[in-house]
Formats: C-alpha cells, structure tokens, sequence
C-alpha cells in the first residue's frame, strides 16, 4: 500500500508517496517553497534522506522552481523525459501556447507577471523516453510518458488507480472551472490521446497539479463527447 501526501507547495499541488521506507517526491514546486517542504517532511515524520527520487511531470517553472534546493536537502535522483530535460538544463522560464479562450488572457497576465521569474539551471540524473517503474525506489508505481502539455510531460500511475497528471489536465480556479483539457498545452490532440493513455493505464482517481481530485471517469465522457461531435 502506497501513503500518498498531497503537498500544496506555493500554488502548485506536489505530492509524496511513500511504501517501504523510501519515498518519491513529485514536482517541486516554484522557487523558495523548500522550507515549506521541509516542514512538511518534519510533519510526517519523514527524513529528507528517505526521499530518494524526484520526478518531474514536466519543465515548467511551477513545477521545477524548487529542484536544486530539495535536491541539495534529499540527495535525490531526477527523473525527467528526455524532451524536457533540455529547457531545464538552460534554466528557461517558458509558457506554452494557449489551449483555451480563459488561457489567451491568462497567458498575457503570466507573460508580464512571471516574464523575468528564473530557477537555477540543472541536469537530471536520469531521463526516460518509456515507461519507468518506481518499484526500486520502494513504491509501487509506474511512470509514464503523457505528452501534450509539453512534449515530454510524465505522469505517475499507482498500481490503486491514482493517476498524478502534473497539467495533463486541470481542475478548478484560476485555471478551469472545473475539470478538463489544460489551459495551455504545446498539442492538445496529444493531450486527448494522453488522456486515453491514462485510462488505458488503469487510472480511476485524477490528481491534477492545479486543482482538486476528479474521477478518471470525468476524462473518459470529455473523450466519448469529442468523438461524438467529430
């Protein structure tokens, strides 16, 4: 049985998995949330050590703002997709294409807001193109590529149907009224077919990033509602 911890770290849903010991963090975060997150380790009785893998749902500063200082407090390894790990690396601040009539707006307040906003440039340690298991990290749990938000979005699937999406999909404000495609997204025919992936995987609980649970039946009659009006 895999504990899940949804952390909120600034405005962006991460969470903590734990099984046999070791635990898995996904996403951290923007900038400056680490010692929010060292409480919350403090909280649940967990050392930083114990936090032996990162994964990060995809590059944007909202969920990789915080890496190199969680990184330096756990000693980590980074898992990321191949196709993201490149815009880390330089440390690039990027915001996609909008997906929605709410994200046009949306993306010009980001654009002036968070325009000079920077992280720390870094490398992971370990980049995927396929399906990864989080078994050797102790928790039962795959990775799996979902590209559509960005090229290289990942998300995490526990074998007990929660799916961790990152912006695979959103739910609630500021992004969504409620849940649905993200409100930015380099591909959305991608994001569709991600969404089916997820599905496919098993999935029956959605934890978007930006916004609360929503069950993995809500994704499925989206889809069946598209492919009536094609």
């Amino acid at each position: 049985m895999v504990a899940m911890h949804s952390i909120r770290l600034s405005h962006t849903n991460c969470f903590l998995l734990r099984s046999r010991g070791p635990a898995v963090l996904v996403d951290t975060s923007t900038p400056g949330t680490e010692r929010k997150f060292a409480r919350t380790l403090a909280r649940l009785n967990i050392r930083p050590a114990d936090v032996r893998c990162i994964v990060l749902t995809h590059c944007h500063i909202d969920h990789v703002g915080s890496l190199n200082a969680i990184r330096a407090m756990t000693g980590a390894s980074v898992v990321m997709h191949t196709l993201d790990a490149p815009v880390v690396e330089r440390g690039e601040n990027t915001i996609p294409p909008a997906a929605t009539g709410w994200g046009k707006v949306f993306g010009c307040l980001l654009r002036m807001s968070q325009g000079r906003a920077r992280y720390e440039p870094f490398k992971p340690q370990v980049t995927i193109d396929a399906e990864m298991s989080l078994e050797p990290f102790g928790v039962a749990a795959r990775v799996i590529p979902t590209p559509g938000h960005t090229p290289g979005s990942l998300s995490v699937i526990l074998e007990s149907g929660e799916a961790l999406v990152g912006d695979l999909a959103m739910n609630g404000f500021p992004m969504r009224r409620g849940p649905g495609i993200p409100t930015f997204a380099e591909n959305v025919q991608e994001v569709y077919a991600s969404w089916q992936k997820v599905l496919a995987a098993g999935a029956e609980t959605i934890y978007p990033a930006h916004g609360k649970p929503f069950p993995a039946t809500r994704l499925r009659d989206i889809l069946t509602r598209r492919t009536m009006q094609q």
